[in-house]
């Protein structure tokens, strides 16, 4: 399935042929591929080592891909042109906000930069955070990460000000961007 260009839907492709789709739990092997290759490219983006995710078993991502296929507290998006997976993105609820969905992990591979598929990633997201009554996405970045910031500025995310310690370096310092869904 696949929806009407401009407007979000649950599965998208893109110029490039990349379905946006909610992850199935078929894709643990796949998801670990691409988490590896996200920590490889961008390690102060996200909250593990490379060395950590590939010492995790396979069983450890088969459940979190599971887990994550379903349900409404937290859901993972990935970008799927038929091979290796091309880009990720989740979203949980903020258990202090009930109108706020988190965005985490969010990841498109080199080759595919540029090509739409960030904001097809964060169409998916919004599209599953309005679906469960929150209007608001919030997400981090780390102070310094140009390219990430000037990504989301284009697609509509608002420097809120607030500033936050990265939870693994205590170096670096997150900002904090929002934007409606």
């Amino acid at each position: 399935m696949t929806s009407t260009p401009g407007r979000p839907g649950p599965e998208r492709v893109t110029a490039r042929q990349a379905q946006v789709r909610r992850i199935r739990p078929g894709d643990g092997a796949r998801m670990r591929a691409l988490r590896l290759e996200m920590l490889a490219d961008s390690p102060l983006a996200f909250l593990e080592t490379i060395a950590d995710a590939a010492a995790r078993p396979h069983a450890e991502y088969a459940a979190r891909v599971a887990y994550t296929s379903t349900g409404t507290d937290t859901a993972q998006f990935v970008a799927d042109p038929g091979g290796r997976l091309v880009g990720h993105a989740g979203g949980t609820v903020a258990p202090d906000e009930p109108g706020l969905t988190v965005v985490y992990a969010v990841y498109v591979t080199p080759a595919w930069r540029g090509t739409g598929l960030l904001a097809d990633l964060i169409d998916a997201v919004a599209g599953w955070s309005r679906a469960g009554g929150r209007r608001e996405l919030m997400l981090e970045v780390v102070v310094g990460n140009d390219r990430a910031y000037r990504a989301y500025r284009r697609l509509g995310f608002l420097d809120t000000g607030v500033r936050v310690p990265h939870p693994t370096i205590p170096t670096l310092t997150e900002l904090r961007m929002r934007r409606a869904v």
